[in-house]
């Protein structure tokens, strides 16, 4: 891998992977949990700091590694600090692919082509060096068994976990309920990871969206539609904003 430290996107990724069926789990919450996954690592290597509930580029560096570095650039290129909501609920077209590929290209995983439903072609993948996948998982599972508050890097991957709803996939049943929770408190021992692991779960929830505007009345070379009035003992059905 050219380097002795995973990012924690990587780590991220590698904890999502189903060992049986190579596929990953909570698939469209963990693409917003690696996009939040990269601002930490970015605020681990002193580039990003939060501002508020803001991330404000304090050191335009570049890291060394690509995927991250392109993330610093487009936070470069907004000139004031971002909502990490905003940031993490923007277009990530392709991130959990592009891991997943640079994942493969470092030998960590190796693509199984398959099908679905016995038609459509699809790629499972696999972990090469299951090693790491339990390195990575006994680090949680140390966390939680002895309360001892971890390392900024697991409290964060352990915020992330939980807000992309990995907790099911990591301690399922009954019997997980108790690590479930201890997974959840863990998300206070890391401001950064518990900023971004809120705004993650904040996306899910359509909370701080943009509002969008709605077209005016009869729309563009339209009359205006006339609106009757109505009495405040008979009001109307509220609107409903439909969540992006």
């Amino acid at each position: 891998m050219g380097r002795s430290r995973r990012t924690l996107p990587e780590e991220l990724l590698l904890l999502a992977l189903d060992p049986a069926t190579g596929t990953t789990a909570q698939p469209q919450s963990l693409d917003l949990g690696l996009a939040g996954a990269q601002l930490v690592e970015l605020a681990l290597a002193g580039r990003i700091a939060p501002d508020g509930d803001r991330i404000a580029v304090v050191m335009p560096r570049p890291t060394g590694d690509p995927t991250l570095d392109s993330a610093l650039e487009l936070l470069r290129r907004r000139g004031s600090p971002v909502r990490a909501v905003h940031w993490i609920g923007g277009p990530r077209l392709g991130l959990r692919q592009t891991y997943l590929s640079h994942l493969e290209r470092c030998g960590m995983v190796h693509a199984v082509e398959s099908q679905m439903c016995g038609v459509l072609p699809t790629t499972r993948y696999q972990a090469t060096d299951t090693a790491i996948s339990r390195e990575i998982r006994s680090r949680l599972d140390s966390a939680i068994r002895t309360g001892v508050p971890p390392d900024p890097r697991t409290a964060a991957l352990a915020a992330l976990a939980h807000a992309v709803g990995l907790g099911k996939h990591l301690y399922p049943g009954n019997e997980g309920r108790s690590s479930r929770s201890r997974l959840r408190d863990l998300i206070r021992h890391d401001p950064m990871g518990g900023l971004v692991a809120h705004a993650v779960m904040d996306v899910q929830n359509g909370v701080g969206a943009p509002q969008r505007r709605p077209p005016a009345p009869g729309g563009p070379g339209r009359p205006a539609a006339t609106v009757p009035m109505r009495t405040a003992s008979h009001p109307g059905p509220m609107a409903r904003v439909a969540a992006r």
